[in-house]
């Protein structure tokens, strides 16, 4: 019941995963002064003052996105993915811009809150209440601390007599593993905290940057480890010492260490060859507890699941590949395959959907979740949708990439040759205006300009358009050379 005595009107919105990290980042305390979703005036501002009206810095504009029909509702239920509801809005002053319409005002918790990591994320008051007294440096990691990450945080410590304080950022796509990595690297540091955050990447780095400043200095940090150069940081900011690694392979600040005593390290790419490969991390690099979590994080690219989309017109033989690369994989190759063809999932996954843009979107769309799920479990998915629009065929690179491996093949077969072999008579019903939305004649196909492989079936037996897919998966690492029969 509403101050005035009438019921409030109420509309519920379903979260993506970045919103409702940002829900949960709110409601933990982690954002202050905010307490919610702005209004239009304070995204101005913040965009271009990169301050509260008030004049407090903030680095980011923090906004709701919602239907126009919700605008009026005085308050928003956010529900996760599953239904379950997170939190309340009170949508006091919503606006509108070339986006959409947004929701603007305070966020409350309702219901427990769950999650594989919220037990290790207390509220931001509790957290700064067990903290020690005394500088406290924090740290937001994204990826496994390694040794050369561990001197430079023992040393940066050591200089400021510090705490350290350890936010590992788990916004990606498995960050239980990424927790792991960093409870593994806990005995190479001195006096720690250890506290996951769902804070999530911004697309400016300088922002991002600023935003893990202010998410840090909210749960206790008064130094931060960043390599980036802030405008308005609310805590000192420290660059990363230089560390290098002698003789001995230990790693020491370089100062410390002639030249001609000092050894290379690893380089991000070279990390990401071995662990593509499955060899095994140098000891001078890790430890084989903290390499151990890393692997499991980035398995070999042999163990990786993956994704293959099959676009192209009706006819164009999309879905004969498909089912004869499904053949060559259930035979040579140890992964769990699952075919997601355009008619089959029609009659199931997308029952009920027609054909206008709408509902080919959400066609496509669907089966690029379920890909993605399949993709990420380590089994291989191949797709044989037409899947007309770049948008969609973007979509569920973008979905599928986040956890795997993606491979978008152009069945580019000429219109005439489908209209040909049509033993359906689609194209007649359509070139006679029976089909009012059929892809090629009544309705577009966007030519993909970033496909991985482009086949004319015209002009290319079944074994060597499949043979042409399978070397492509073995020039992405995915398979290796067939064995056997």
């Amino acid at each position: 019941m509403s101050a005035n005595g009438t019921t409030p009107r109420r509309a519920a919105r379903y979260l993506d995963p970045a919103e409702l990290a940002d829900v949960e980042l709110l409601l933990d305390g982690a954002f202050p002064p905010l307490r919610g979703f702005l209004p239009a005036d304070e995204v101005e501002s913040v965009r271009t003052r990169h301050r509260l009206r008030g004049g407090a810095p903030w680095p980011d504009p923090l906004t709701l996105r919602i239907p126009v029909e919700a605008a009026a509702a005085d308050e928003i239920e956010l529900l996760d993915l599953e239904g379950a509801p997170v939190a309340l809005v009170r949508n006091e002053s919503p606006w509108t811009d070339e986006t959409g319409m947004h929701a603007a005002g305070p966020v409350e918790a309702v219901g427990e809150p769950s999650g594989v990591l919220r037990s290790m994320r207390p509220p931001v008051a509790d957290v700064r209440a067990k903290l020690p007294t005394g500088p406290v440096l924090g740290v937001l990691p994204e990826q496994p601390l390694h040794h050369r990450e561990l001197a430079q945080i023992r040393e940066l410590a050591a200089e400021h007599d510090a705490h350290v304080l350890v936010l590992p950022r788990t916004s990606g796509p498995r960050p239980e593993l990424l927790v792991q990595a960093v409870l593994a690297a806990r005995p190479e540091l001195p006096d720690t905290t250890i506290v996951p955050v769902p804070l999530v990447r911004r697309a400016d780095p300088k922002r991002d940057a600023e935003l893990a400043a202010h998410v840090a200095a909210a749960y206790g940090a008064t130094h931060l480890i960043s390599p980036h150069t802030l405008d308005q940081p609310p805590i000192e900011v420290l660059e990363p010492p230089d560390v290098v690694r002698d003789r001995t392979d230990r790693w020491h600040p370089a100062a410390q260490v002639a030249p001609a005593d000092r050894r290379p390290g690893l380089s991000p790419e070279r990390l990401r060859e071995l662990l593509d490969r499955g060899d095994d991390l140098p000891g001078w690099f890790t430890t084989p507890a903290i390499a151990a979590q890393q692997r499991r994080m980035h398995p070999p690219l042999r163990d990786r699941g993956f994704t293959v989309l099959f676009t192209g017109l009706s006819g164009a033989g999309k879905s004969t590949l498909a089912r004869a690369l499904r053949d060559e994989l259930h035979r040579h190759d140890h992964r769990a395959v699952t075919l997601l063809d355009g008619d089959v999932v029609r009659r199931t996954l997308c029952e009920g959907l027609g054909f206008s843009a709408e509902d080919r979107s959400r066609n496509v769309r669907r089966i690029g979740f379920v890909a993605a799920e399949v993709t990420r479990h380590g089994g291989a998915a191949i797709c044989a949708p037409i899947a007309p629009y770049h948008a969609d065929r973007d979509a569920v690179r973008r979905m599928v990439e986040a956890v795997g491996g993606f491979a978008l093949v152009h069945v580019a077969t000429p219109l005439g040759e489908c209209e040909r072999r049509d033993r359906k008579g689609l194209y007649r019903k359509a070139r006679a205006g029976l089909l009012p939305e059929f892809t090629g004649v009544s309705a577009p196909y966007e030519v993909p300009g970033d496909a991985d492989l482009v086949l004319d079936t015209s002009g290319l037996s079944q074994d060597a358009a499949v043979g042409r897919v399978v070397a492509l998966l073995r020039e992405r690492g995915w398979v290796g050379p067939w064995t056997g029969a």
